[in-house]
Order: C-alpha cells, then structure tokens, then sequence
C-alpha cells in the first residue's frame, strides 16, 4: 500500500482530535512552528494540514491571531450564529481549456471497440455493466472515501434520470431542497407530484431554524458546491444534516456536484461515508469531469436500501449503452481520468496562487 503523505497523515489526526473534542469549539490551536517541533514535521506540511482543516470547515485562520476551532458536534443542532462571508466554492473552472482531452477520449474509445468487438452490442444488465461498477467501487475508494461493492452502484443516465428513481424508490414523501438551488431538483421532483419545502442557504449551509422546522422526509443537499450559490457546507453543517437524518424514517440524497473540481489536496469528506446510518443516498456524473454530451450517472446505496431498489425500480433497464459504460471504464481504470482531475487542480491551484481565481 502506498505510504501517506505526512501533511494527510497530521491532517487526519489533527481532524479527529477535534471531532473527538480534544480541542473544542473556540480553541487556539498551537502555531505551525510549535506543532512542527513537537511532532518533528517540517512547517511546510503542518501549513499543508491546517489548510485542509479550514478549507474543510474544522478551523479558520483569524489575522496576527493564529488558528481556531470551529467545528461544533452537539447533542442538538448547531445554533445559527451571525451572518458570515460566504464561503467560496473551491472547484476548478469547467470547460474551455479544462475540458477533457478529445485525442484521449477518442484513443478510448479505439481501444474499446478493438478488446471488446461485438460485446459493445450486448445490453447492459439493469444496474449497469459490472466493468464500470467495478471500476467507480475503486474509485470511489481511492478518491471519495467510499468504501462500497460494486453490487451497491447503479448506472443511469444522468442526474435527472437518477431523481427520478430516487422518487419511485423512496415513494410518495415530502422532500426538502436548498434555496437556491439547481432549478431541475424541483422541476424533476414537481413533475413526479413530489411537495418540496425550500430550506433557505446560509454561508455555510442551510438554516439550522428552517431544517428542524422542516416537514419532509427526505433531505436532498449538494454539500460541496450548491449551485447557482456556490455554497459549500461546512464540517459542522454535515454533521447536522446527519443528526437530523438519524430520526426514523428520514432519508439524505447527497448530490455530490463538481465535488472531483477541488482545489484542495484531497477531496472534502462526503455525508454518505460520514454517517453512521444507512440511510444516505450517494449520486454523482461525469457530465462536467468528462462531457455533457456523455449522460451517465451513478447512485450509490448502503446495503439496507439494495433491497428496496430491487423491489420498486430493479426492473428498469438500463438506458446507457454498453459502449459508453466500459470507455468510462477504461478511463477510470487506466488512469487517463484520474490524470485530467490532477491536471485541472494543479492549474487552478497555480492560477489561485497568482491571483487569477480565488481559494
């Protein structure tokens, strides 16, 4: 196994003390140089940890002040405090000269009609082929922290389609949405005579007040980047989605939009992998990372809800073609996508740092 980068390695440590409560909301952490000495480190990576604890939500950095916790893990809900700067979205900008390289795209799919000949013919099982069920499971390990089988992963054609199925699996509840929001959340979710409270965003996420006060059943939230607002929740605001989803019944849908676009030097933690209940829906597409033109969407379940997704929507088809599956396939497992991401992140970390796009 590949040996961990000594900033990630302080960064989960430092990360988990705090959630554990060894340094509480408010706290002044050590400076860089005093964490660096005790823990023989160089400055450099313990900058690099302190970092990704306030680009993740755990702390902020207060001017000629030092660092300070503000990560908060209650009994009850975080109390909405005064009204803040919002968080900027830290993703890369999409097309133009980030899009994906047509040359690779176009070699892939060479290769797949050259190893695969008339398997490209066959249909795909109703969940998807297993090559790219597969292939996301590795994936998604390596750079989401999810941990599933490939049995937990359905393919679909796009985020829509995929609303859609969360509709008829979950059945005739109230959904609660982010305002603003993606306009076709609500118009999918209208369309199948769904009743949707909108739960107004802050800087870092919804309002405490208007989540508790909420109806609904199921929460449906893009934690990394809500669009148009570009909000991004915060470590504590997670955490509250999560509590609020431990009462019975309720569900989370978490759209995972633009998530693979972080500046950071590892991708912020997602709800699904974060809750302790099996009650967390996973979605996610390679609309903006590949192409719009490609319509291909994943939806990951925890294994409690596999069988609800047998009974009310297993017998649908799958309605992407075997062809585009395994060039995804082939893309995630030879490296080529994983290599664009890094090169998108790269560009923007360096275009951050001269000024051009801000963290």
């Amino acid at each position: 196994m590949e040996k961990q980068p000594a900033y990630l390695t302080l960064y989960t440590l430092l990360r988990e003390e705090i959630i554990q409560g060894a340094w509480p909301c408010g706290t002044r952490l050590p400076s860089r140089r005093q964490i660096a000495q005790e823990r023989g480190l160089s400055a450099v990576t313990v900058e690099h940890s302190y970092e990704l604890l306030c680009q993740e939500g755990y702390i902020e950095a207060r001017p000629r002040s030092g660092y300070y916790v503000i990560y908060r893990k209650l009994d009850s809900f975080v109390q909405a405090g005064p009204a803040a700067i919002s968080r900027p979205a830290r993703r890369v900008p999409p097309a133009g000269e980030n899009a994906f390289p047509f040359s690779v795209l176009a070699r892939t799919m060479r290769r797949v009609l050259s190893d695969y000949a008339e398997e490209i013919l066959t249909k795909s099982p109703n969940a998807g082929c297993d090559t790219l069920r597969a292939a996301l499971s590795r994936y998604l390990a390596r750079n989401r922290g999810i941990r599933v089988e490939p049995g937990q992963i359905f393919i679909g054609s796009g985020a829509e389609y995929l609303y859609g199925l969360v509709v008829e699996m979950l059945g005739s509840r109230r959904f609660a949405i982010e305002s603003p929001s993606y306009e076709k959340i609500r118009q999918v979710y209208h369309a199948r005579g769904v009743a949707c409270d909108l739960l107004p965003l802050e800087h870092d996420g919804i309002q405490t007040a208007a989540l508790r006060e909420t109806a609904a059943s199921v929460l449906h939230i893009t934690p990394y980047c809500s669009f148009p607002s570009g909000v991004t929740a915060s470590a504590s605001k997670r955490q509250e989605y999560i509590r609020w989803a431990a009462a019975e019944g309720r569900f989370i849908v978490e759209d995972d939009f633009e998530s693979e676009f972080s500046l950071l030097r590892k991708p912020e933690e997602t709800v699904f992998s974060q809750s302790p209940r099996q009650n967390v829906i996973y979605l996610n597409t390679f609309s903006r990372t590949v192409s719009p033109a490609v319509r291909v969407g994943y939806m990951v379940l925890p294994p409690a809800l596999i069988p609800l997704h047998r009974e009310k929507v297993g017998f649908y088809s799958c309605p992407v073609p075997t062809f585009e599956q395994l060039v995804l396939a082939e893309l995630m497992d030879n490296g080529d996508f994983e290599r664009h991401i890094n090169r998108m992140r790269r560009a923007a970390r360096k275009k951050a740092a001269e000024g051009g796009f801000g963290l």
